[in-house]
């Protein structure tokens, strides 16, 4: 939806300045206002990054008291070349959390449940790295940490892909 959205914004510009209507803009209230949403639109879109969702849940989550599990935990310093398969891993652990929340009723099901819906939709419609490097180490070969550490680990990871 918000593809569409953007490609109608875009056409409709490309469409006001090829038919040279830039001052017709300028008197038409309407107009001029169309065509600055759509301009923030399209400037908010590209400064998005595709983890903001993940990271403000994992905001909500990592105080929680009632979700204690031990998880295999990245480094937030792995090779480039391992980005994929780090998410991958913080997602597959993010599934441990959830299973352990619905079992236990935690207050913060909802949003563990979010952070992987939206993880994983991320990863199946990222273009991260196609080819894996042989050096990067497989989910269970990372250490196993406390929840809390986790989480950090996690937000570390995301705010480095979101730089």
């Amino acid at each position: 939806q918000k593809t569409h959205l953007k490609s109608i914004c875009l056409q409709y510009q490309l469409h006001l300045l090829v038919n040279n209507h830039f001052f017709y803009i300028l008197k038409n209230e309407m107009a001029l206002i169309i065509f600055f949403l759509c301009a923030y639109i399209l400037k908010t879109a590209a400064g998005h990054c595709k983890w903001a969702e993940v990271l403000k849940d994992l905001e909500q989550i990592k105080t929680s008291k009632d979700i204690d599990v031990s998880l295999y935990t990245a480094n937030a310093d792995e090779d480039v070349k391992c980005q994929e398969p780090v998410m991958r891993c913080f997602f597959l652990e993010t599934k441990v959390i959830l299973q352990e929340c619905l079992i236990k009723n935690c207050s913060k099901t909802q949003d563990v449940w979010n952070i992987w819906k939206n993880g994983n939709a991320s990863l199946e419609n990222s273009k991260l790295n196609s080819t894996i490097s042989s050096k990067c180490k497989e989910c269970e070969e990372y250490e196993e940490k406390n929840f809390t550490e986790f989480i950090q680990s996690f937000v570390k990871v995301i705010q480095k892909e979101c730089k």
